[in-house]
């Protein structure tokens, strides 16, 4: 039986569409802007601590 993949932004969000978003099962991201475009193999626990951390502030 093959999982189907899920995704979610974060409700921070809301309409826009400039996001990353995330994969259930976990595992994966995405750029919303292109849903089926490259999706990226990560540590998600990892990822999220660096988003926390403010590693990725512009």
């Amino acid at each position: 039986m093959i999982k189907q993949t899920h995704w979610r932004k974060s409700s921070y969000s809301g309409q826009e569409t400039h996001c990353v978003e995330l994969s259930s099962p976990p595992g994966l991201i995405r750029d919303s802007k292109d849903p089926e475009g490259p999706r990226l193999s990560v540590d998600v626990a990892g990822f999220l601590r660096a988003v926390k951390a403010g590693r990725f502030e512009r």
